[in-house]
Protein backbone atom coordinates (compact mmCIF):
# COMPACT_ATOMS: atom_id res chain seq x y z
CA UNK A 1 0.00 0.00 0.00
CA UNK A 2 1.30 3.42 -0.92
CA UNK A 3 0.46 6.82 1.30
CA UNK A 4 -1.78 9.39 -0.85
CA UNK A 5 1.19 11.67 0.08
CA UNK A 6 3.21 9.65 -2.45
CA UNK A 7 0.88 9.80 -5.51
CA UNK A 8 2.58 10.79 -8.49
CA UNK A 9 1.92 11.41 -12.18
CA UNK A 10 2.28 8.17 -13.80
CA UNK A 11 1.31 5.56 -11.09
CA UNK A 12 -1.30 2.78 -11.91
CA UNK A 13 -3.81 2.69 -8.92
CA UNK A 14 -6.56 -0.02 -7.98
CA UNK A 15 -9.50 2.77 -7.18
CA UNK A 16 -12.35 1.02 -5.79
CA UNK A 17 -12.11 -2.41 -8.40
CA UNK A 18 -10.42 -0.41 -11.82
CA UNK A 19 -7.33 0.20 -12.50
CA UNK A 20 -6.45 3.68 -13.37
CA UNK A 21 -3.14 5.54 -14.15
CA UNK A 22 -2.44 9.03 -12.33
CA UNK A 23 -2.50 11.68 -14.78
CA UNK A 24 -2.15 14.60 -12.47
CA UNK A 25 -1.60 14.51 -8.59
CA UNK A 26 -1.64 18.27 -6.36
CA UNK A 27 -1.55 18.30 -2.58
CA UNK A 28 -3.88 21.33 -1.39
CA UNK A 29 -4.05 22.89 1.56
CA UNK A 30 -7.01 25.06 2.85
CA UNK A 31 -6.62 27.74 5.27
CA UNK A 32 -9.25 26.18 7.66
CA UNK A 33 -9.69 22.95 6.91
CA UNK A 34 -7.98 19.76 6.68
CA UNK A 35 -5.37 18.89 3.54
CA UNK A 36 -6.09 16.87 0.85
CA UNK A 37 -4.26 15.17 -2.39
CA UNK A 38 -6.23 15.95 -5.34
CA UNK A 39 -5.70 14.01 -7.94
CA UNK A 40 -7.02 13.17 -12.08
CA UNK A 41 -7.05 9.54 -12.85
CA UNK A 42 -7.44 7.67 -16.19
CA UNK A 43 -9.31 4.43 -15.93
CA UNK A 44 -7.56 2.24 -18.51
CA UNK A 45 -10.44 0.45 -19.62
CA UNK A 46 -12.96 2.62 -19.90
CA UNK A 47 -10.57 5.95 -20.90
CA UNK A 48 -12.30 7.67 -19.19
CA UNK A 49 -10.94 11.28 -16.80
CA UNK A 50 -11.93 11.55 -13.40
CA UNK A 51 -11.26 13.35 -10.21
CA UNK A 52 -10.31 11.60 -6.82
CA UNK A 53 -9.33 13.87 -3.38
CA UNK A 54 -7.78 11.33 -0.72
CA UNK A 55 -6.96 12.60 2.76
CA UNK A 56 -3.27 12.75 3.38
CA UNK A 57 -2.78 9.52 5.32
CA UNK A 58 -4.95 7.42 3.43
CA UNK A 59 -3.46 4.30 1.75
CA UNK A 60 -4.23 2.98 -1.84
CA UNK A 61 -3.16 0.24 -3.66
CA UNK A 62 -0.52 0.64 -6.42
CA UNK A 63 -0.93 -1.29 -8.95
CA UNK A 64 2.30 -2.85 -11.15
CA UNK A 65 1.18 -3.45 -15.12
CA UNK A 66 3.92 -5.28 -17.11
CA UNK A 67 4.41 -4.04 -20.62
CA UNK A 68 4.56 -6.97 -23.20
CA UNK A 69 4.21 -7.39 -27.01
CA UNK A 70 1.75 -8.58 -28.73
CA UNK A 71 0.89 -10.22 -32.54
CA UNK A 72 -2.35 -9.93 -34.23
CA UNK A 73 -4.10 -13.00 -35.04
CA UNK A 74 -7.20 -13.05 -36.22
CA UNK A 75 -10.93 -11.78 -34.92
CA UNK A 76 -13.83 -14.02 -33.47
CA UNK A 77 -17.15 -12.39 -32.96
CA UNK A 78 -16.24 -9.19 -30.50
CA UNK A 79 -12.94 -11.11 -29.20
CA UNK A 80 -9.92 -10.54 -31.11
CA UNK A 81 -6.54 -13.16 -30.93
CA UNK A 82 -3.37 -12.23 -30.22
CA UNK A 83 -0.24 -13.93 -29.66
CA UNK A 84 1.85 -13.26 -26.59
CA UNK A 85 5.39 -13.08 -27.96
CA UNK A 86 6.97 -13.98 -24.63
CA UNK A 87 5.33 -16.09 -23.06
CA UNK A 88 3.56 -17.73 -26.65
CA UNK A 89 0.67 -17.80 -25.29
CA UNK A 90 -2.64 -17.13 -27.06
CA UNK A 91 -4.67 -14.11 -25.51
CA UNK A 92 -8.10 -12.36 -25.83
CA UNK A 93 -8.91 -8.93 -26.30
CA UNK A 94 -12.09 -7.13 -25.95
CA UNK A 95 -13.39 -5.05 -28.48
CA UNK A 96 -13.97 -2.42 -26.02
CA UNK A 97 -10.30 -2.85 -25.30
CA UNK A 98 -9.06 -2.27 -28.37
CA UNK A 99 -11.69 0.32 -29.37
CA UNK A 100 -10.76 2.74 -32.67
CA UNK A 101 -7.77 0.61 -33.08
CA UNK A 102 -9.57 -2.22 -34.99
CA UNK A 103 -9.59 0.15 -37.69
CA UNK A 104 -5.81 -0.46 -38.32
CA UNK A 105 -5.56 -4.02 -37.52
CA UNK A 106 -4.33 -6.97 -39.85
CA UNK A 107 -2.56 -9.71 -39.40
CA UNK A 108 0.90 -10.03 -38.09
CA UNK A 109 0.83 -6.31 -36.86
CA UNK A 110 2.60 -5.96 -33.22
CA UNK A 111 1.50 -4.16 -30.87
CA UNK A 112 2.22 -2.84 -27.24
CA UNK A 113 0.21 -4.27 -24.69
CA UNK A 114 -0.45 -3.47 -20.63
CA UNK A 115 -0.80 -6.31 -18.75
CA UNK A 116 -1.82 -7.05 -14.91
CA UNK A 117 -1.87 -10.54 -14.27
CA UNK A 118 -2.96 -12.21 -17.23
CA UNK A 119 -5.62 -9.50 -18.19
CA UNK A 120 -4.94 -6.54 -20.78
CA UNK A 121 -6.10 -3.20 -19.70
CA UNK A 122 -4.97 -1.33 -23.17
CA UNK A 123 -3.17 -1.79 -26.45
CA UNK A 124 -0.85 0.83 -28.46
CA UNK A 125 -0.54 0.52 -32.43
CA UNK A 126 2.86 1.03 -33.82
CA UNK A 127 2.87 5.04 -35.03
CA UNK A 128 2.96 4.15 -38.31
CA UNK A 129 2.27 1.51 -40.60
CA UNK A 130 2.30 0.68 -43.86
CA UNK A 131 -0.80 -0.76 -45.66
CA UNK A 132 -2.23 -1.01 -48.92
CA UNK A 133 -5.26 1.38 -50.09
CA UNK A 134 -7.58 -1.46 -51.88
CA UNK A 135 -10.27 1.16 -53.36
CA UNK A 136 -10.31 4.81 -53.73
CA UNK A 137 -13.13 7.11 -54.38
CA UNK A 138 -13.51 8.49 -58.26
CA UNK A 139 -11.96 12.08 -58.41
CA UNK A 140 -13.07 13.46 -61.97
CA UNK A 141 -13.74 17.24 -62.14
CA UNK A 142 -11.29 17.75 -59.23
CA UNK A 143 -8.12 16.82 -60.85
CA UNK A 144 -7.40 20.73 -61.35
CA UNK A 145 -7.61 21.84 -57.97
CA UNK A 146 -4.68 22.36 -54.98
CA UNK A 147 -4.26 20.51 -51.69
CA UNK A 148 -7.27 17.75 -53.34
CA UNK A 149 -8.07 15.06 -51.54
CA UNK A 150 -10.05 11.71 -51.87
CA UNK A 151 -11.01 8.94 -49.57
CA UNK A 152 -9.23 6.05 -49.64
CA UNK A 153 -10.11 2.45 -48.31
CA UNK A 154 -6.75 0.29 -47.00
CA UNK A 155 -6.58 -3.34 -46.59
CA UNK A 156 -7.92 -3.46 -42.59
CA UNK A 157 -11.08 -1.38 -43.25
CA UNK A 158 -9.75 2.01 -42.64
CA UNK A 159 -11.04 4.80 -44.62
CA UNK A 160 -8.38 8.36 -44.97
CA UNK A 161 -8.14 10.95 -46.71
CA UNK A 162 -5.12 10.51 -49.24
CA UNK A 163 -3.60 12.78 -51.95
CA UNK A 164 -5.43 12.03 -55.57
CA UNK A 165 -2.43 10.67 -56.97
CA UNK A 166 -2.98 7.80 -54.68
CA UNK A 167 -4.72 4.80 -56.73
CA UNK A 168 -6.12 1.44 -55.63
CA UNK A 169 -2.73 -0.65 -54.87
CA UNK A 170 -0.35 1.57 -53.79
CA UNK A 171 1.32 0.89 -50.39
CA UNK A 172 1.17 3.76 -48.02
CA UNK A 173 2.94 4.66 -45.03
CA UNK A 174 -0.37 5.74 -42.17
CA UNK A 175 0.00 7.60 -38.89
CA UNK A 176 -2.27 5.58 -36.37
CA UNK A 177 -2.70 8.19 -34.04
CA UNK A 178 -4.15 10.96 -36.41
CA UNK A 179 -5.35 9.01 -38.97
CA UNK A 180 -3.71 10.68 -41.70
CA UNK A 181 -1.80 9.80 -44.90
CA UNK A 182 2.24 10.14 -44.62
CA UNK A 183 3.67 9.00 -47.74
CA UNK A 184 3.57 6.40 -50.36
CA UNK A 185 5.74 3.46 -50.08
Amino acid sequence: MTKATQIAPGMTLNIDGSVCRVESAVTVTVARGVPFVKTKLKNLITEELHEKSFKLDAEVEEVKLSERMIEYLYIEGSNHFFLDIDELDQVNVDASIIGDKVNFLKEGIQLKAMFYGDRIFSVELPLYLELVAVKTEDHKGRANLSNSTKIAVLETGAKIEVPLFIEAGDVIKVDTENNEFVQRV
